[in-house]
This record gives structure tokens, sequence and C-alpha cells, in this order.
């Protein structure tokens, strides 16, 4: 909501000297989120003066069409004479009024206006468009054209009001009231504490039967609907500059007066309005729900199909509007056409305003279906005050009888359903036990009254809830109402204290673990949306029949184009890497923890549960029942350098060992030793993938893959080359732990160390070589390092050499020679018996 500071003093008598950023002080305790205070005319300066166009030479010897005109700024220039002004545009004629910014003006953007010699012509000025000024558009592309009786000469910043702060203002969902000057003043007089001239008090003549006949066949979906006639409108009537500047600096694009006049009433009020031309309507307005399948063509000229749950406006014809969205193109305002023969104007003389509530949960769905967010249907969803439409028609009536010369008839429809104030009980001390503060009963009456609310009772306040405040319902509202207008930043700052004995579970524990063991090896943690959608699958190759092609799905997702719930952590942190790397970081290593959801084979759905009552154990187990699997994952990528190059020598490019020891360090924080092994598995390269394993109750159970990922997804998702990625499941891992980690016992004995060198096939993983030698080495191995692998013409293609510095040590005696060799050549035995290794050099 952009609230005109100007504007806004038209209904709080704020002191003269108060800035906006004054104002923004004040609303920001209050609750309201003031973003940005706009200064309208910031390195605006004069002479900018209303002139009139006197004569108009084409000068046709150019590229472009260019004139040469002679402009009559009465005395502004100081001698009285035309000033001759050379211009490109073409919206404008002999004897219109325009905007002229003299020699010595500046106008926004430091462009400084002195006389200069173009297309063989001395031009002494500048005649103006609104963007150059810093209005905006007009609508009319071009030169901004006064009405003819604006006097010649006068000051045009005083007249346009083009010095003026504008506050931008971020109203939240439950602060619909806010989308209106009425509602801003109303948050601004309590801030000050000053009083405030509510510009909906206004005399509205009681409804009668002679109105427009009006038939609302779904209550519940209009409770309220308010008509009133305007006639003998004067089409050629133009919308004032103040109210033109209003809506412009409210962000709204003005179109016609009859239009603009219904715009500015919400923008005022808050009451969306629709004008409509009678001599267009046939029959009685209805409102009714549409029957599946039915057409209507809205103002923006799109033919829209509708649904059932649509609440429609309609006349004989058919639907005539979407209600509280947008009007239909059939019964618009038409506009003025003058006639060339005669200079008759033509146009809409007659005039019917709607005035009505709509159901803001219809509206708001309407506008979803359709994609067609508009500001009525922005301020219906959020709540509008019931009661204002009967003052809001009256307005719109008054302007169009003061502004277009019409007269309203004396018929005056108001259909309303029967309804009751909402009142709520609270005890006074509520919003103290709430605060933490002593408030007292004074305090908290006087600032509930101050909102709007009527307030009875001594200990037991029992509250009738203002009509334009649909948010507040029980206790806790009233009380947040008290206590941010006695300012949170007034309350007390203490510290929870815990329970004694309680503290972090083991699991929670070991997650944070986790997650500093990464950002410690020099991972950043990302924290991504679980939202994804189902092209990221084939992206990543996934097998038809794979199981993370099964998904969660939302009945209301945040993006039509994500909209189930993620089942690998991956595909929101592949694409953090990406855009990091397509602003320049391309050397980067991310990490996140967070849960994936996993439906079974056969999803249940959720049912319903009450709000007016506690739910019963089996509703609850119903829903816990249909919820999906949601185990909690760890995943890695990385790309670019691992290693930085530097005085201290080469980089090194992270690969996928680096995915494999990130599984490591997760394990290992979870007090879990992991089993790697070989595999092929999507999205990772199939030569270059590790599966990992852990030992729950006696099997090997797969817990997770790593290494790097395919040339095709790497392609596909746009990544760096030789991206790499690790994913494991941190509730499978736990479960592998054993209970709290013991000592390792030190011995006191010297270490004896053993050196082999075995030559297997390249396709041989080392950790199957590692695991036989480990194995084989018995329970004097103490450490095993591969330290080397080597592989040349020497070897013979396709063979490579692992070399190993074996350690072994005996807790109760040194070791000799021989046993330390034993043992290595038993080690080396089972390795060659197993992946067929043979010592290098024998």
């Amino acid at each position: 909501m952009r609230v005109p500071l100007s504007w806004l003093r038209e209904y709080v008598d704020l002191p003269a000297t108060e800035t906006g950023r004054d104002v923004q002080a004040k609303l920001i305790p209050a609750g309201l989120e003031v973003e940005t205070v706009e200064q309208l005319g910031a390195g605006l300066t004069g002479p900018l003066v209303v002139g009139k166009v006197l004569t108009i030479e084409e000068l046709t010897e150019f590229k472009k069409p260019i004139r040469f005109c002679t402009v009559d700024v009465g005395q502004a220039n100081g001698t009285g004479e035309p000033q001759e002004i050379i211009c490109g545009a073409r919206n404008f004629a002999e004897g219109d009024k325009v905007v002229v910014a003299l020699p010595g003006a500046v106008l926004p953007g430091d462009f400084r206006i002195a006389e200069r010699k173009t297309y063989g012509r001395v031009s002494r000025g500048m005649i103006c468009s609104g963007d150059e000024l810093g209005m905006g558009d007009d609508g009319s592309h071009g030169i901004i054209v006064l009405p003819p009786e604006i006097e010649i000469g006068i000051d045009a910043t005083k007249l346009l009001e083009l010095y003026d702060e504008v506050l931008d203002i971020a109203v939240t969902p439950d602060r619909g009231y806010c989308l209106s000057m009425r509602g801003i003043a109303r948050e601004t007089a309590i801030a000050y504490g000053l009083p405030l001239r509510d510009p909906a008090l206004l005399d509205v003549p009681a409804p009668n039967s002679y109105g427009y006949p009006i038939q609302v066949a779904d209550p519940i979906g209009c409770d309220r609907f308010t008509a009133r006639t305007v006639v003998g409108v004067a089409p050629e009537a133009r919308t004032p500059i103040w109210m033109q500047r209003r809506l412009q600096k409210a962000g709204m694009r003005t179109v016609s007066l009859a239009v603009d006049i219904t715009n500015y009433v919400m923008l005022e009020l808050g009451q969306p309005l629709h004008a409509y031309d009678r001599t267009r309507l046939d029959g009685p307005i209805g409102v009714r729900r549409a029957a599946s399948g039915e057409t209507i063509t809205t103002l923006d000229g799109a033919k829209r199909v509708l649904d059932s749950g649509d609440l429609l406006i309609t006349d004989n014809t058919g639907p005539i509007g979407l209600a509280g969205v947008m009007g239909g193109a059939h019964t618009e305002i038409a506009d003025p056409v003058t006639d060339p023969e005669t200079g008759v104007v033509t146009g809409t003389t007659e005039v019917v305003i709607e005035a009505a509530h709509f159901d803001a949960i219809s509206i708001a769905r309407t506008a979803r279906r359709h994609k067609l967010a508009s500001e009525a249907s922005r301020r219906f969803e959020r709540g509008v005050d019931p009661q204002a439409g009967a003052a809001a028609a009256q307005r719109c009536v008054d302007l169009l009888v003061l502004l277009a010369g019409g007269t309203a008839e004396a018929g005056v429809t108001e259909i309303v359903a029967p309804s009751a104030p909402r009142t709520v009980t609270m005890p006074a001390d509520h919003p103290d036990k709430v605060a933490g503060v002593s408030y007292g009963r004074e305090t908290v009456v006087r600032r509930l009254q101050e909102i709007g609310c009527d307030v009875y009772g001594q200990d037991e306040l029992v509250v009738t809830v203002p009509s334009w405040r649909p948010d507040l319902y029980v206790p806790n509202d009233l009380a947040e109402e008290v206590i941010r207008l006695e300012g949170y930043e007034n309350l007390p700052s203490t510290l929870p204290k815990p329970p004694a004995g309680r503290g972090l579970t083991e699991r929670q524990r070991t997650h944070r673990r986790v997650g500093r063991a990464l950002a410690g090896a020099g991972y950043v943690e990302a924290l991504n949306y679980p939202f994804i959608g189902a092209q990221v699958f084939d992206q990543l190759g996934l097998d038809a029949d794979d199981a993370r092609r099964r998904v969660v799905t939302l009945v209301n997702p945040l993006s039509d184009e994500e909209p189930a719930l993620r089942t690998t952590l991956l595909p929101g942190l592949l694409g953090a890497l990406r855009r990091n790397d397509g602003r320049g970081s391309h050397d980067l290593a991310l990490f996140e923890t967070g849960l994936v959801f996993r439906p079974g084979d056969q999803p249940g759905v959720a049912v319903r549960l009450p709000v007016d009552r506690r739910p019963t154990d089996a509703e609850i187990a119903t829903v816990t029942a249909a919820l999906p699997a949601q185990p909690r994952r760890a995943a890695v990528v990385l790309a670019g350098a691992r290693e930085q190059a530097g005085w201290w020598g080469k980089g090194r490019p992270s690969d996928w060992a680096d995915a494999v020891q990130a599984a490591r360090t997760v394990a290992a924080e979870a007090g879990v030793e992991l089993i790697i092994s070989a595999d092929q598995h999507a999205p990772w390269h199939p030569g270059r993938c590790a599966a990992f394993h852990v030992v729950v109750d006696g099997e090997q159970v797969l817990v997770g893959h790593g290494g790097e990922l395919h040339p095709r997804v790497v392609k596909a998702l746009g990544l760096p080359d030789r991206t790499c990625a690790m994913e494991l499941d941190l509730d499978l891992v736990e479960q592998a732990n054993e209970g709290p980690l013991k000592a390792p016992s030190i011995s006191s004995f010297p270490v004896a160390t053993q050196d082999v060198a075995l030559v297997v096939d390249a396709a041989v993983p080392t950790t199957t070589v590692e695991a036989a030698l480990r194995e084989g080495a018995g329970e004097l191995l103490e450490s095993i390092r591969l330290f080397d692998v080597y592989t040349g013409d020497q070897l013979g293609e396709g063979k490579k050499s692992l070399a190993y510095a074996l350690k072994f040590r005996a807790t109760d005696r040194t070791l000799t020679v021989d046993e330390a060799s034993a043992a290595r050549d038993a080690a080396v035995a089972l390795a060659s018996a197993r992946t067929g290794a043979v010592l290098r050099g024998a």
C-alpha cells in the first residue's frame, strides 16, 4: 500500500515538521512494515510553469518529425514574450495547456534545462511529459496536456503536487484494513495520540424500494450489496489533477473519471467498487455461483471458462463480472468519443455503483483459479469492512455529482444478510499474563477502544470487535493489539528457565555434530525449500520405477512448477550450486541436513481435523497413518577446487573421493564406520559411484551413495564439469551406533610398520583390497593407510599398484619382525585370493 503523506494529513493533523521518515518511525513499532519512504520531486527545481501552445511549425527536413513551438508562459520568463521550444511529441495541439520547464530548471536525474541550438533553431525550454517529471506515465505516452481552465504562468510544481513523500507499506494478510488510507490514518492517529477524521462518517440515505433491482442468490458468498445510481453524467468530464496525482502516487493508472472515482474511493475507504453503464445492463443485477463451463470476457479482454465455485455478478444476459475480482467487458464504462464534425462528446451518462461485501475465501480461490489477482481481490481476500459499503457508495455518488455534473437518483438498494457483531470475552489481566507486563485494566480498555472496540465489564471484559477487524477472534488476538500499541520494545528481556535435567536428545546432538563437522571440513550449509517438480527426476536420470519418483503432492503448492515434497536433498543443493556458480563463485562445497518425504506403496489421505474441540486419539492416529515416512538425510555437493593453489603448491580439484570422505565424516560423528563398495546408481557416474553400508543388527544396510555425477546429469542441470555429490540416510546411520564410544586402549609397546604394494586390475575397488588386507592381518593390525596409487607402462594395461602402510602392535609385548611379517603375509595372501592381487616386483 503506497501512502502519500500529503493525503494522510487530510485525516490526521500531523505536526508540520513531521517527515515521512518520522511517520515511518512511528508506524513500524506499531506493527506496520514500512519498507521505503519515497521522496517525490527529489532533484527537481524550477522554474516549471503552465504554458499555452500558440503555434506549431512542423520541421519535415529531419529523419524524425520535429515541431517548433511557441508557448505563452505569461510573465514567468520575465519578458512576457512567447517561449520558443523544440519538441518531438505529437499528442498536443495549438491551444493546449502544457507544462514548460524554463532555462535554469533541473529535472529528475540531474537533467538541466538551458537554451540550446538544435535542429537549426534555438530551443528555450522544454515541454514536459509525466515521466520526465518523475510522475510516471498518465496513459497518454506523451506530453502532459492540462485542462483548459488552468491559468497560464502559474507554478506547475504546486499544481501537480510534485513534491511529496510516499510511504510504501507491506500489509500483512491479517491487516486488510490497512489497504486503505482510512486504515493507515487510524494507525497513524493512534501512534501519535491524535484524533482521526474518519472519511467513512458520511450521511447516507436509508435504503428504499425503488433503487436499482438486485437479486442475491448466494447470501453466504455475498452478505451485503449496495447499489446507487447517478444520471446526467457528463461524458467529457475529466478527472481533476488532484485526483489523478493521488492515484498516481498510490501506484494506480488513471482511466476515466467514473473509473478513477471508484479507484479513489477504494483507496480512501478500502471498499472495492464497480461502476456499470446502466444502458448496457439488461434487467436486475444478480449474485450467484457459476455453472461449470460458463464463460465470461473480463475487462482485460480475456475469455475465461468458469468453475462452479466462482461467484458471479449477472444480469439477464448472463455473467457480467467475476465478483470481487474483475468486471466484465460488456457493461464497462464507455470511453468518451468526440464527433469530429459537431464536437459533441458521447459516452456513459448513467452509472450504477456497486458496493458489495463478498466472502474472502471464495474471492481468494477465484483469483488463484484464474490467476487474476486485482486490487479488489487483494482487499476482499484479506477482509473488507462489511459496513463500509453504504458509505463508499455515497462517497462515489458525491464525487460523480461534484466532478461530472451528475444527479443522484433517490433510489437506494441495500441487501443485508442477518448478522451480529462479534464479541470476545477476555479477562482484563489477560494481556498482562501474555506479555509479562502489568498494563492494568485502564490501559487495556483504552487501547482496545482506540482500535475501534466497544468494551464493557470490569474483571471480565466483553469486547465487541469493530467491523473492519475480521482478524480479531480470541483473547490472544486482543492481547496482541494491546501489546503492539504499548510497544514491543517495552517488553522486558527475560531468559527462559529450562527445567533441570533436560536438554538436547542424543539424536539432536548427533545432528548438530554432523553439521559442525561438515562446516569444519570446509562445507557451507545451504537451506533449501523442500519442494520439487517431476521434471527434475528426468534430469537426474532416474529409472521409471525408482522409488524417488513416488512423491507427496501438495494440494495448494507455492509454485505450480514445484508441487511435490522432495524425496532427495540433491535437487535443492544442486540448484544452489548452479546459482552460485552462475554468479562467479566456482569453488563450491555445500551441505544440507533435512527431511525427505517418502510415501508408502499406498499413500493415504489425511482427514480434516476439527477445530472446535481436541481431536480424538483415533482421529490423530488416522492423520499419522496418512503421513509419509520422513527420514533425515545429509547431503553434500562439490565443484571447482577443493584445495586452492598458492605459494604452498598446486591446488587440487574436488573429485569423487571428497564426496566419499564427506560420508565418512558424517558417519564418524555418529560413531559408525562405513562399509564402502563400488556401485551403479543414478544420478552418479557408473564408474565413479560408491555405495555406503552400515551394519544394523548383524546385517549390512544400504545408507547412501556418493561420487561424481553422470555427465548427462551435469549437462541437464547446467552444473560445472565433474560435479560430485553424496547423500546419506542419517536415521539408518544412527541405528548402526552400538552405544557410547569406548575409549581405545593405548599400548605402551612400539609399533611395527610394514609396507606392501599390490598390483590389481584397474577395475578392482581399493576398498575391496583394503577390506581383505584388514581381515587377513588379524588382531595385531592397528591401522592401514593407502599412501600411493600408481599406473603406468611398467605395470601393463588395465593394471594399478596400490601401496599400503600397515601398522602392527600388541598390547602385551613387543612384536618381533617375524610376527609382523607373518601378519603382513597373511593379509597379502587373503587379498590375493579375493582380488587376484600380486605383490609388486614379485
